[in-house]
């Protein structure tokens, strides 16, 4: 077989997994801050949180936490094609990031995560410079 001067299927797979890890990290950055900027508002509102376990239960059940699952499905859907043992397709690294970037779309008057992600923006300065390595990320990403 004849080397060519391209890169080969396994360096291009691993350039894929490469671009998609990276904006995976920077949205659990962003995730992060975001359940810090909510947690903090709950607890001024409604109360403190009592241990860990009721913090997680509230996550994950909670409708306060309901508008961060968007979010945390995304990410989740990044970790199993980054560990599926097919080779990750620029096609599917491309649909993965084209939805990083529409859900990371705030919106003054949105409904959901556009509307809260807005508000939380406009409020905590962690969510803004995790929101700005995010959207580098994305922005950088080549789109087909």
């Amino acid at each position: 077989m004849r080397a060519s001067s391209g890169k080969t299927n396994s360096e291009s797979r691993s350039v894929e997994a490469k671009r998609l890890l990276e904006i995976r990290n920077a949205l659990l950055s962003l995730h992060k801050a975001l359940v810090e900027f909510e947690r903090t508002r709950y607890e001024k509102i409604v109360g403190t949180i009592q241990s860990p376990n009721q913090f997680l239960q509230l996550l994950t059940h909670d409708p306060w936490f309901a508008w961060l699952h968007p979010l945390s499905q995304l990410i989740v859907s990044m970790d199993e094609v980054l560990d599926e043992k097919e080779p990750l397709t620029t096609q599917t690294a491309d649909a993965l990031v084209r939805q990083s970037g529409l859900l990371l779309a705030p919106a003054e008057h949105g409904q959901d995560f556009s509307g809260h992600y807005f508000e939380s923006l406009q409020s905590d300065p962690d969510v803004v410079m995790a929101h700005a390595s995010a959207i580098k990320l994305i922005g950088r990403a080549p789109k087909s």
